[in-house]
């Protein structure tokens, strides 16, 4: 594969089944390379085909009603998302417009109504061009979100839309915002997530609440916690996904129930990751089909697999080795169609009834034909006790590669069995392709997770200790690893990772540390996650300072002789553009080989996954150039 592919694949998202189960629609994105943009549009798969149902360029989060109307979020161009019905002639009917857009929405169980999430101005500013210009009075740290810009004067409220006239009015108010709107099935309440902690920018912790329609009242549900997700049960239990918690915890996220006393009841409680819900009636979102099971998605091993949790087990209902990202299902479980990826295949569309699959897109033929990808190499290895699990790529041929080891950010994520266009692009360019989930990754259980916790100030870290091994005890499985040829290379995590490694080991020939975080102690003052630093150092500022700098790989950078590539974003506002000029300050004063590719404002934390698209082609240019310069790939 080749950066200018980027262009040339399409990812299915967001599948959602009409309620006669007959057919079902979904989002398809793809990157216009020409008109630097993304293309989301609508696609159905009707029994017998599957289609484009919509122009976009902006369409995605469509939900059916209870009788089958569909709605989905719609912009054009730069406009704000609104919520459009898809009228009979297939265009869209827009229902109301807010001036901020919409974020999410739901519909009332008897289609009637739609619950909407949008922001609003607290500022006092009615004109948009005052509000730019006029300074910014700040009243707590929590000013701005990467990817979101500036939030210190947005809150976030739900609203209710009458479907028929269109008219809209404001159901929840105050000083912090709700989330994630969920109908009870009599549809006179609607729960949601809502964080009321007054330091909720260091303490993102918050509760699932209630609103009751009739009289507008509101009342908290669960206890405090870390709470992902919420919905109801068909018999009217409320259920949820997270755990209750005072702190922000890598304890791992469970199904429960909520009581009528306000307590959680956990489901079985599983060791599994479950993935992150997304917005209302995500496709991602667990599915409650009773009191006692509920359908999720679940991190196992770099597979993303559909499970059922009931009361007492967890059964494997969609797995294999591949990523399912997003599901809809009968309630009795006998069909479900999903979306899946595999590192050969970006996304498809498959229908599972009885356990027989059948596909139901060709989304990415022409792509696949064309792009050759590789199938990974399965290997694992032995850590000081840990078993570390991972990838090897290779590029055809017999003929000995040089090696880029890639490092993943998180660090609680995963490498995965999807479609990755950073392995492929690097394959594609002749280098053999070293990919780990060292300890402090998901997809592994708790005690996996949480190894690095409180770690990072020690002389080696666990987690760098794995990754310090890894690309070796690749070689020794697959011989045509040139270890005498290898660049290491990361992002976020992956970024500081990149850092403490290459300051261990000074045998690779080149590297690149990305939107890293360098220097704790800048970090704890100036990213929107403050809350990060407490939670993996057990320190925060001011008293534990020396703890955070001891466990900065700033403070071993020093030890670098590697060329490496420092590459951030004007508008990082998780790892800010300060972390990486400080690790390109003290590499250039070092007289180490060195260069800051910044881009540009407008580009945040995410540009590798959804930058400006030609952005991600000179990412990838001006990387393989990099490498390419040490690593003789064409030797």
């Amino acid at each position: 594969m080749r950066p200018d592919q980027l262009g040339d694949f399409r990812l299915p998202s967001d599948i959602q089944g009409h309620p006669s189960q007959t057919k079902v629609v979904f989002v398809v994105s793809q990157m216009d390379l020409t008109a630097d943009r993304y293309v989301r549009t609508l696609w159905m798969w009707n029994g017998l085909d599957t289609f484009p149902i919509s122009d976009g360029p902006g369409d995605t989060s469509p939900r059916y009603s209870v009788d089958g109307t569909l709605a989905y979020l719609h912009s054009a161009d730069d406009e704000k998302p609104q919520i459009a019905i898809r009228g009979s002639d297939g265009s869209p009917q827009m229902l109301h417009s807010f001036p901020n857009g919409v974020a999410e929405f739901a519909w009332s169980p008897d289609g009637t109504q739609i619950a909407a999430v949008v922001d609003e101005y607290i500022d006092g500013f009615a004109d948009e061009d005052e509000r730019i210009r006029a300074p910014r009075r700040i009243t707590d740290p929590a000013f701005r979100y990467d990817d979101k810009s500036w939030t210190y004067n947005k809150r976030s409220h739900i609203w209710l839309i009458d479907v028929a006239s269109g008219e809209a009015r404001q159901i929840t108010t105050g000083e912090y915002s709700e989330a994630h709107p969920a109908w009870s099935p009599t549809g006179d309440a609607i729960s949601y997530l809502t964080s009321t902690d007054p330091r909720h920018w260091v303490n993102p912790v918050g509760h699932v609440a209630t609103v009751d329609l009739a009289t507008g009242s509101t009342n908290e549900r669960t206890p405090v916690g870390v709470w992902q997700w919420c919905g109801y049960a068909p018999d009217g239990t409320l259920m949820v996904a997270g755990v209750a918690s005072d702190r922000v915890t890598l304890d791992l996220p469970q199904i429960g129930r909520v009581e009528i006393d306000g307590t959680v009841t956990d489901l079985a409680h599983t060791d599994f990751h479950l993935v992150e819900a997304g917005k209302a009636g995500s496709a991602t979102n667990p599915r409650p089909l009773s009191r006692d099971r509920v359908l999720c998605l679940a991190e196992n091993r770099g597979a993303q697999s559909v499970i059922g949790v009931t009361d007492d087990s967890v059964e494997m209902l969609v797995t294999g080795n591949r990523v399912i990202t997003g599901f809809a299902e009968r309630a009795d479980t006998t069909e479900i169609v999903v979306t899946v990826s595999t590192p050969t295949e970006p996304g498809e569309v498959f229908r599972i009834v009885d356990g027989v699959e059948t596909t139901l897109s060709d989304l990415n033929t022409d792509f696949v034909s064309q792009a050759e990808l590789v199938q990974p190499h399965e290997f694992t290895f032995d850590s000081d006790g840990a078993s570390i699990h991972g990838w090897v790529y290779l590029p055809a041929g017999r003929q000995t590669v040089p090696v880029l080891f890639h490092i993943h950010g998180g660090p609680a994520a995963q490498y995965t069995w999807g479609f990755f266009d950073e392995f492929q692009v690097a394959v594609g360019a002749g280098y053999g392709v070293v990919a780990v989930n060292p300890r402090g990754s998901s997809g592994y259980g708790y005690e996996h997770v949480a190894a690095n916790l409180e770690t990072w100030a020690d002389e080696v870290p666990p987690d760098h200790l794995d990754l310090s091994r890894a690309p070796y005890e690749a070689a020794k499985q697959f011989p045509r690893l040139d270890v005498e040829r290898m660049g290491i290379m990361g992002g976020s995590y992956g970024g500081l990772a990149t850092v403490m490694v290459a300051s261990m080991d000074q045998r690779y020939r080149s590297a690149v540390a990305e939107r890293g975080v360098y220097n704790w102690v800048s970090f704890a003052g100036t990213a929107d996650i403050p809350w990060f630093v407490e939670l993996y150092l057990g320190e925060s500022m001011p008293h534990g300072v020396d703890t955070l700098w001891a466990a900065s790989s700033l403070s071993r950078a020093h030890k670098i002789t590697t060329p490496t590539l420092v590459v951030h974003s004007e508008d990082d506002f998780r790892c800010p553009l300060e972390q990486g000029q400080q690790l390109f300050t003290l590499l250039y004063q070092n007289g180490v080989e060195t260069e800051l590719l910044l881009f540009p404002h407008g580009e945040g934390h995410e540009l590798s996954r959804s930058g400006k698209p030609r952005h991600r082609v000179e990412r990838f240019d001006a990387i393989l150039d990099w490498h390419g310069r040490y690593l003789n790939a064409d030797d």
